[in-house]
């Protein structure tokens, strides 16, 4: 009698065998679904902002562009050397932050004029020499993108060539980078 239930549950599992196994594989596909809707929706989404950048000056006309690779000749001081900012110019002469950040230093250098350094978020830096003495904004002063900080002027000594300008840099993460790979300088 024995053999007979085995042959019983052989004959059983040729049968209904493949429909056991489509049933289980179902299963685990449903199972899957399930579990990963579920860690989908209890998986917290990024709250980084995205930092939209404003213009330092408007209508500006850039002067003497970005490069870390290829030397510029710097007349005023007669050599050729890297130019790790960008060199503006603009008929109202007004600056701007180009970002929402605080004002950290305030600075005068004989080689690059009145200087504002601005801390951002996300690491970012910018920095804007040869202003005017003349309506500086102040160490420790909260700023909003396009908020005007200074005038620009020929203050920078290194650059009397360009005349009344501003001298961009920025700053990521403490290297300097271009400025032109986040603001929009289509007028170049």
């Amino acid at each position: 009698m024995e053999i007979s239930n085995k042959n019983g549950f052989v004959e059983f599992v040729k049968r209904y065998g493949v429909y056991a196994i489509v049933g289980i594989v179902m299963f685990a596909i449903a199972l899957t679904f399930t579990l990963a809707a579920t860690l989908g929706a209890s998986t917290p989404t990024s709250t980084t902002p995205t930092l939209s950048f404003s213009l330092p000056m408007q209508n500006a006309m850039i002067v003497k562009d970005y490069s870390a690779t290829e030397l510029q000749k710097n007349d005023t001081l007669n050599q050729w050397e890297a130019h790790l900012a960008i060199d503006m110019t603009s008929e109202n002469k007004e600056v701007f932050s180009v970002l929402d950040g605080e004002v950290v230093s305030v600075d005068y250098d004989f080689l690059d004029g009145n200087t504002v350094t601005i801390k951002h978020t996300n690491g970012f830096i910018s920095e804007y020499s040869s202003l005017s003495n003349e309506n500086l904004i102040s160490v420790g002063s909260k700023v909003v993108a396009g908020q005007k900080i200074g005038e620009a002027s020929e203050t920078a000594s290194s650059e009397l060539d360009l005349g009344s300008h501003l001298h961009f840099a920025m700053k990521l993460n403490n290297k300097t980078v271009d400025p032109n790979d986040y603001l929009d300088l289509q007028q170049k």
